[in-house]
């Protein structure tokens, strides 16, 4: 399902897969909100333990990020295990590593226990270096897995079989895996409604209230009691401020190439570039494709997804030969902790009988899995081996620099947005698909005109915080460059943590002539000789 008709169309994408609905939600013991890969595992395993679960969605079963992933499952973490070591210590980076390979492990016992079709394989991932300077860190990261828990990591001198073109060093890793991620989360889904728990879809819940009398208000007026309440919404929206200083959002950018039948086998290949890039091996129905993905930003700080795009195809087509014609292009959006790992517990500013899944550092679907267990055993009162090592009140004072940088970019936007001044000066300067800043006296709006020309307005002013939302002309959105929130030009929320739409605003406004010589006003885009240097992230 698409949360707006306007954003791009990921290959796990089926408008015709059959929709897993129970009717209007109800209270029970346990109220899920979100219905992604985190939420559904959750419900799914609580109510196995026998808890009456209620999942609420404001769209439809992976419609947010599960959707838009690349569905790697590995426990080759993002942020590497040298880096981990030093912030988390080496006892801890072996949990971290033992934690999503039993997330692997999960997936592939529920994919045979409740008999998924989901095209779910055990592959092998490499990590590839792609320069000479780039060795000794492989190197490093090889002798790190020997205590971290790989163990049957082996080095290659090169990777330039037919259909690949690494000349560098590389690690690979056995036994990582693939899946398609809407299949297996549908039959999960169904799973959990067989076994009597429910699901209910175009509900927004936009508060959430701990404690004795616990409840979710919805955006209709009505509100659900449980006993316990877990947000599972990619960010959470019940949190205000505290957790978004403590992980902040990135967009990163997927193309999918055509190739030839059995050019390439199934693999999962991820380099040290900064920010990296992220490829697989997919098969979707009679079609073979290589997905690739990379060339992050923060989110609502660029507009630039054809140049971002483009960087992607370049790199793709340097490193894989075979690729024929681009069939897909899509993005997503990352939640990058400051310390690497997720935040999977107790929301902190609620009593104990509230719940968070957030930070998915690029790992969301093991994250999301591992989330599941996590959660029920909390719930439960069940001892878990993880508890600590996600909590979400954690603090690493090793990333205290990292901290400090990332909220003083945070608070760079909250305040300079405002004294940028409109980016035109009239309403009748935009072209049709575009969208831009626009002062209405001296209140900023943002305002889209359509393919057919009609103008569509709304406040700029993101409902979180206050910052101002910038236009992202790759999914057709309004991006808050402060905490990530997203609306549609209507000023619907796509994204939190924002809990309100943007107000619709009246602008007086000239009806374009659609002459050929009409003013015109496009995103910048600027010469990008390397997409960014964020951290390492990515969509998996």
């Amino acid at each position: 399902m698409r949360r707006d008709p306007l954003e791009s169309v990921s290959v796990w994408h089926d408008p015709l897969a059959e929709a897993v609905v129970t009717g209007p939600p109800a209270d029970a013991e346990v109220c899920v909100v979100g219905a992604g890969i985190a939420g559904i595992t959750t419900a799914y395993l609580l109510q196995c333990e026998g808890l009456p679960v209620q999942v609420i969605d404001a769209y439809g079963i992976g419609a947010g990020e599960t959707g838009r992933t690349t569905a790697h499952l590995t426990a080759v973490l993002d942020d590497r295990l040298t880096h981990l070591e030093r912030v988390f210590g080496r006892e801890r980076t072996q949990l971290a590593v033992r934690s999503h390979q039993e997330a692997i492990d999960r997936i592939e016992d529920l994919m045979r226990d409740e008999a998924i079709a989901c095209d779910f394989e055990r592959v092998d991932g490499y990590l590839m270096a792609t320069g000479p300077r780039q060795r000794q860190l492989l190197l490093d990261e090889h002798e790190a897995t020997q205590w971290a828990g790989f163990g049957d990591v082996t080095t290659l001198s090169s990777f330039s079989e037919p259909g690949f073109a690494f000349r560098d060093m590389g690690l690979r890793f056995p036994r990582q895996a693939t899946f398609h991620a809407d299949r297996y989360l549908r039959g999960l889904a169904r799973a959990f409604v067989r076994r009597g728990g429910r699901i209910a879809t175009g509900f927004r819940a936009i508060k959430v209230k701990g404690g004795r009398d616990a409840r979710v208000s919805l955006s209709n007026g009505t509100h659900l009691r449980a006993g316990h309440v877990v947000v599972a919404t990619n960010t959470p929206f019940n949190d205000r401020v505290r957790m978004h200083t403590k992980q902040h959002a990135y967009r990163t950018y997927v193309v999918g190439f055509e190739v030839p039948p059995d050019v390439y086998s199934s693999f999962l290949l991820w380099n040290l570039d900064d920010p990296y890039f992220y490829a697989r091996h997919v098969r979707v129905d009679q079609r073979q494709l290589v997905i690739v993905g990379g060339a992050d930003h923060k989110v609502g700080q660029e507009n630039d997804a054809r140049i971002r795009y483009g960087a992607i195809e370049h790199w793709s087509r340097a490193h894989f030969p075979a690729l024929g014609d681009v069939c897909f292009r899509w993005s997503g959006q990352v939640m990058e902790p400051v310390d690497g790992l997720a935040f999977i517990g107790r929301n902190p500013m609620d009593d104990d009988n509230v719940y968070i899944v957030t930070g998915d550092s690029g790992h969301g679907l093991t994250h999301g899995t591992l989330a599941g267990a996590l959660i029920r055993d909390l719930i439960l009162g069940h001892d878990n081996p993880y508890a600590g090592l996600y909590d979400p009140s954690r603090k690493t004072l090793r990333t205290a620099g990292t901290y400090l940088g990332e909220n003083a970019n945070m608070v760079g936007h909250m305040v300079g947005d405002w004294f940028r001044g409109a980016e035109v000066s009239d309403p009748t300067e935009i072209a049709r698909g575009q969208g831009a800043i626009v002062h209405h006296g001296i209140t900023p709006v943002a305002a889209y005109r359509d393919d057919v020309g009609t103008l569509h307005a709304v406040s700029a002013v993101c409902t979180h915080l206050g910052c101002l939302v910038q236009w992202n002309g790759g999914e057709k959105s309004w991006d808050c460059p402060c905490h990530g929130s997203r609306f549609a030009i209507d000023g619907v929320i796509l994204n939190g943590p924002a809990r309100a739409p943007l107000a619709a605003v009246n602008l007086a406004d000239s009806p374009p002539s659609g002459d050929a010589d009409a003013p015109v006003v496009r995103p910048v885009e600027t010469e990008m000789q390397s997409p960014g240097s964020s951290p390492d992230r990515g969509a998996s």
